[in-house]
Parts: C-alpha cells; sequence; structure tokens
C-alpha cells in the first residue's frame, strides 16, 4: 500500500482571526434523513446476512423528508398533517428464489428508530414512511458478486474521503454542546428540549459566539412566559458545557429568532421543526465526524445508507477520519493531520488510488525522521476497513 506523508501547509483554523463550526442535532429534518438510510440499510444488511450469510448489493443513501403541518400550543397543541419521508434508491430484491420484503425493512426500521430517538413523535400517527426502491443495476450487481467470489470487496465507486484530527477547540465546544443538550439525562431533566437541536459557534479571535437554534415542546411549557424561563435555562445548560471545554470568552444566543408575542418563538408540538417549519435530505448535514466544518477539507458525499461492504462514499470517510486519529495519538511529535483517501471503482477497497497524509508537527523537525512511523500508523489503522460493515450491522458505526 502507497502512502504519501507530506507537510501540512494550511494554517490551523484555530490560528485564524475568524471561524465557523455547525452541528445538526438527532432531529434535525436533515439528521433524521441520515438516520433513517442508515437504519435501512442496517436492516437490510441484517437480512441478507440472516437469509444468505452475506450481505447483498444496496444503496439506499436518498431520502427526502416533506415537512408536516402542525399548530403548536402552551401546553400541548396538535399535528394536522404528518411528515413523510421518501427514502430511494437500490437493493438487491430477490435471491434464489427469495424475494427480499424491501418495502416492509424499510417502513419497519424507520418506525423503530424514530421510536428509540424522537420520544413526542409517533412514528404511526405522525410520520408518512414511502419507500423507492428499485432493483439494483446489473453491473454493480456482478461487481459486488465478483468481490464476494474472489474473497475482497471491490470498489463499488470513484469516489474520495477525507478528514482530520484533533478537534480544535470551536469544534470541541459545539460538538460537546450539541451532544449535551440531546443526552437522555438532560431530556430527563428538562423534558421540553426537543430534539431538533443546531448548534453554530463562530469564533472571533478568542471569543466564541454561540447560536442554538432548540425547538420546545408545548406540553412541557405553560406560557409565554414560561417559555422565557425555559430558554434561559437552556442558554445556561449550553454555556455550562461550553466551560467544560474552554474558558475562552462566551456568548449563547438560544431562538434568536423569537419575538414578543406566543405566535414568534420557538414552539413545538414534537420537538421537531420538521412537523411544520423545515425540510431535510440525506447528506445536507453533519459529516462523518459529527460537525459541518467549513473551514476543513470535507467531502460532499453522503456516507448514510451506502452499503458497509464495497462503497467507499462510506467508508472512506470513515476511515480517514479514523487514520488520521490514529497519527496524532501514535506519534507524539504530530500535532494535526489531514487524510485523504480517493478510490477506483473496480479495484480492492483495501488498495487506494491515493492514500494521502498531511501533517503538521509541534517543533520544527526533518518529517522524514517521522515518515516511517506516520506510515505504521496509517496503515495499521486502514487495514481495519474491512471490519467497519460489523460495525454497520451492529448499529454502532457514527456517521452523524
Amino acid at each position: 500500500m502507497s502512502i504519501s506523508v507530506s507537510p501540512l501547509t494550511l494554517p490551523a483554523p484555530a490560528t485564524l482571526p475568524l471561524e465557523i463550526v455547525e452541528r445538526k442535532g438527532v432531529g434535525h429534518p436533515d439528521t433524521i434523513c441520515d438516520a433513517l438510510a442508515e437504519e435501512f440499510s442496517r436492516g437490510l444488511s441484517c437480512f441478507y446476512l440472516e437469509r444468505f450469510g452475506v450481505i447483498l448489493h444496496h444503496n439506499v443513501d436518498k431520502a427526502l423528508l416533506c415537512g408536516g403541518i402542525a399548530r403548536p400550543a402552551f401546553g400541548g397543541g396538535e399535528v394536522v398533517e404528518p411528515i413523510e419521508i421518501h427514502l430511494a434508491g437500490r437493493a438487491t430484491r430477490e435471491l434464489r428464489g427469495v424475494t427480499i420484503p424491501v418495502e416492509d425493512i424499510a417502513i419497519e426500521g424507520s418506525r423503530r428508530w424514530i421510536s428509540q430517538n424522537l420520544s413526542h413523535l409517533d412514528p404511526y400517527v405522525h410520520v408518512r414512511i414511502v419507500p423507492h426502491i428499485r432493483p439494483t443495476s446489473p453491473d454493480l450487481a456482478a461487481l459486488f458478486a465478483r468481490g464476494r467470489e474472489s474473497g475482497t470487496s471491490l470498489a463499488n465507486d470513484t469516489s474520495f474521503g477525507v478528514g482530520f484530527a484533533p478537534l480544535d477547540t470551536l469544534e470541541s465546544v459545539v460538538l460537546g454542546v450539541g451532544q449535551h443538550l440531546n443526552a437522555p439525562q438532560t431530556k430527563s431533566l428538562h423534558p421540553q428540549i426537543g430534539e431538533d437541536i443546531k448548534v453554530m459557534g463562530a469564533r472571533y479571535g478568542r471569543e466564541i459566539d454561540l447560536t442554538v437554534a432548540c425547538a420546545l415542546v408545548g406540553r412541557h411549557v405553560a406560557d409565554l412566559a414560561d417559555y422565557c424561563e425555559k430558554r434561559e435555562q437552556i442558554r445556561t445548560i449550553a454555556s455550562e458545557a461550553a466551560g467544560t471545554v474552554t474558558d475562552a470568552p462566551l456568548r449563547v444566543a438560544v431562538n434568536a429568532a423569537d419575538g414578543d408575542s406566543p405566535a414568534s418563538v420557538y414552539l413545538t408540538v414534537t420537538g421537531l421543526s420538521a412537523e411544520s417549519g423545515d425540510d431535510g435530505q440525506v447528506g445536507r448535514g453533519n459529516r462523518a465526524n459529527g460537525l459541518i466544518t467549513p473551514y476543513r477539507p470535507m467531502s460532499l458525499e453522503a456516507t448514510a445508507g451506502k452499503n458497509p461492504v464495497t462503497h467507499v462514499g462510506k467508508l472512506y470517510n470513515v476511515m480517514a477520519n479514523r487514520v488520521a486519529r490514529a497519527v496524532v495519538s501514535a506519534v507524539r511529535e504530530v500535532e494535526e493531520v489531514y487524510c485523504y483517501l480517493l478510490s477506483r471503482i473496480g479495484q480492492p477497497i483495501a488498495e487506494p488510488a491515493v492514500f494521502d497524509v498531511k501533517v503538521r508537527l509541534k517543533e520544527p523537525m526533518p518529517l522524514e525522521a517521522l515518515t516511517s512511523r506516520i506510515h505504521e500508523a496509517a496503515h495499521a489503522e486502514f487495514v481495519k476497513i474491512d471490519s467497519v460493515w460489523r460495525e454497520a450491522v451492529d448499529g454502532t458505526l457514527q456517521l452523524w
């Protein structure tokens, strides 16, 4: 395996005068689409393994959420028109005389995920799941089968993945605040906090501004005064979570678009803007490291829903981040790593066409003195690519 190791010459975002980072929470419409596409792929993979002993070809990485219509109210409210979620893609629908219940897998998996992750959304009443799954293309099915017969996973596409490590201060703050606000222990203490939470961070010099959009659940809010009090509680929670990461000067605004009347605040029935105010799509949300980082290298690839065996659009974005973390961890002289991986369709996924590792060192020294250690750490991590599918099947693979 040929690995290029070279100096990282781009300035570190943390050293720039300005930086922007975003995280979309589990209930954001785009994240819901990512999650349901991935749950669909997982359901198919589990069915294929159980019935045939192997994962068959599929790519179900297209989803569109069309928001519903709701009438939120203090103390309650109602959903008038359900959310519609359209799941689209290609899947192996028949093998050896067995018909795969693709649509049932899509619908049942979506309802299960919604029940487990969106506490105020009834998957039978508030959501309509509409699968649009066509048979997989013959050429990709043949490529998939050829790799299975040879015992070597062959790339499903010509695509690239990118990753970096470690997270800088602003990235860690945004990720930590977003995760803390959506954590089960936070929700148990503050049930008015919905799952649709977006955290936008901006750093000006050393000062950090956070803008938090957080849907409040009407049944847990008595009136406008109670809403304002609970909005302030959310600001305090976010500030305290950020304070565990940094002591930098911090400003937090919550639901900055709120007005002074009951009709102009971010109140919902289900804790989701998808009930009425927003739509969603796969691939528009967090990258594989859980963040949107415009000051870093990013791929536009939708990682969710792609098959976990051969689709490098998923595998290489996951592995690029893991390789970067592994190098930073293993080589103490390295301060920062960017990793770029490129596949070529039909070639083994374990043999990237490009494997580029760019490093920034903590202290000036010849990079050549570290190249072999960097190469060793990158190689040792990347060869684990053949086990990523197990994480996808187990549901432990984090993609957003």
